[in-house]
C-alpha cells in the first residue's frame, strides 16, 4: 500500500557509491550521507547531473541515479582544487577527492605510516591521546578518570 506522496516505484533505499541512502530525504540532503560529500559538494554534483535537488531521492528514476553516480565519479575533473579533501597525496603528489571506503582506507594507511616511522603524531595515535596539541589534564577524559582529585588537608585529616 503506497502512501499518497510516494510513487508506485518509490525506492526507500538508494545505493550510490557503496552507500545506502534514505529515499525519504530530498536529493541534496541524502547525498550528504556519502562519506566525503558535504552540502557544497552535493550542490555542485546535483547541479552538474541536472537533477532536481528538492525531489526525494527515492522518487528518482534509475537514469537520474546513474547521472548522479557519473557526476560523482568525474567530480575531481570538474571541481576546483580547493574543494578536494586530499591535497598533495604523498604517494602520487596529486590533489584528490576521495569518497566512501576509499577515504577510510586512505586515512587508516596514513595513521599506520605515522605509527611505523614512530613520529610524535604516530605515537599519540597509538596511545589514543590528543594529537594536535590540546590539553589533556582536564579535558578529553575517558573511563574512570572523571572528576577532580583533591589533595588531603595538611592537618592530617
Amino acid at each position: 500500500m503506497a502512501d499518497e506522496e510516494h510513487a508506485e516505484d518509490f525506492n526507500y533505499i538508494v545505493r550510490l557509491m557503496n552507500t545506502d541512502l534514505d529515499g525519504e530525504q530530498p536529493t541534496l540532503y541524502a547525498m550528504r550521507g556519502i562519506k566525503g560529500v558535504g552540502t557544497r559538494i552535493a550542490e555542485s554534483v546535483v547541479r552538474d547531473a541536472g537533477v532536481d535537488p528538492s525531489q526525494k531521492i527515492g522518487n528518482l528514476e534509475d537514469e537520474d541515479v546513474e547521472k548522479l553516480k557519473d557526476a560523482l565519479q568525474r567530480f575531481s575533473k570538474m571541481a576546483p582544487e580547493w574543494m578536494f579533501n586530499r591535497k598533495r597525496d604523498p604517494y602520487t603528489g596529486k590533489d584528490l577527492h576521495l569518497f566512501g571506503n576509499d577515504l577510510d582506507l586512505t586515512l587508516r594507511e596514513d595513521f599506520n605510516r605515522l605509527k611505523k616511522i614512530s613520529c610524535y603524531r604516530g605515537i599519540r595515535h597509538e596511545q589514543g591521546q590528543k594529537v594536535r596539541g590540546q590539553r589533556t589534564r582536564s579535558n578529553g577524559r575517558s573511563g574512570m578518570t572523571v572528576g577532580v582529585q583533591r589533595r588531603k588537608a595538611a592537618g592530617g585529616k
